[in-house]
């Protein structure tokens, strides 16, 4: 009796945040060991059906830098990464291309459906869902200078058509995106995912941005997890080292959806079973959080 009484203490302490977050939109970037452990692939599937039949409004980015890698492996294609970014050129990005949209997404997309949800598979040319330019990545020179470097078909949102994705939320389907955009002249454009995730989740005023990552969280220099960090405070954090190397293009990713409408962006530990129901659903969170 006592099980199923702590059950429904945990039910009841989700109750609140039900309430509060019905028929709101979260954004979640879905990426990282969640996307290749079996057992973390169905949590993820179980929280985002959930959320959906409880009121909420889940919008799916997906990432697939592993399996991009695997398949340019197959083809006998070397990747070039300047800044964590991947040189794309037109071999290459008719790869990821097809590795994203034709695999990737639509694996996202049945494991969905298999656990009772109604989810649907999109790219940035799926009714100019994401608009995108060439992204130039720049670079400071030992001397002080700013150099521009050509990524090739390395692309940044420049709009986003948010009307597509409300249709769908509106009839109860839910959108997962796969982070390749279309650029005027119709050419396809590889995009980062977080900042795919970001782009839509300003555009839809969202309520949430949860990042799934491989780390805890943002950790201080001591080694213990930041739950909260003000954006006031985000610079001085990347300054002193706190905040390095791949988390910082996360965090700026978060200030910037939070610039945009956001009411809260989240980076959580994707490698911990039904993470996103976990950061959304309890008072203590699984994660590091950006507010305004």
């Amino acid at each position: 009796m006592q099980e199923l009484i702590n059950k429904a203490k945990v039910l009841m302490e989700a109750l609140p945040y039900i309430k509060r977050f019905t028929n709101t939109t979260i954004v979640i970037k879905y990426g990282g060991h969640a996307m290749a452990d079996e057992r973390l692939k169905e949590s993820f599937a179980q929280d985002i059906v959930l959320l959906k039949y409880i009121g909420l409004n889940p919008v799916i980015v997906h990432g697939g830098g592993p399996q991009i890698n695997e398949t340019l492996k197959k083809y006998g294609i070397v990747s070039e990464f300047v800044r964590g970014m991947r040189v794309t050129d037109a071999q290459t990005m008719a790869v990821v291309e097809m590795v994203l949209v034709g695999q990737v997404n639509k694996e996202v997309v049945g494991l969905i459906n298999r656990h009772g949800g109604g989810a649907v598979g999109l790219c940035g040319k799926d009714g100019e869902l994401l608009i995108a330019k060439k992204l130039l990545q720049e670079m400071r020179r030992e001397d002080g200078t700013i150099e521009s470097l050509d990524l090739g078909y390395v692309g940044d949102v420049v709009q986003v058509n948010r009307e597509l994705i409300e249709t769908l939320e509106r009839s109860r389907f839910i959108p997962v995106i796969a982070p390749v955009g279309v650029g005027v002249d119709g050419q396809s454009y590889n995009i980062n995912a977080d900042v795919v995730a970001g782009r839509v989740a300003a555009a839809l005023g969202a309520e949430k941005l949860i990042l799934l990552t491989d780390v805890q969280g943002v950790k201080n220099k001591e080694g213990q997890l930041l739950t909260s960090i003000p954006v006031a405070q985000m610079q001085a954090l990347i300054t002193d080292g706190t905040i390095a190397g791949g988390m910082i293009p996360k965090v700026e990713c978060c200030a910037e959806a939070l610039s945009g409408g956001v009411k809260k962006a989240h980076i959580i530990d994707g490698r911990v079973e039904h993470a996103v129901l976990l950061e959304i659903f309890t008072d203590t969170g699984i994660g590091t959080e950006i507010v305004k």
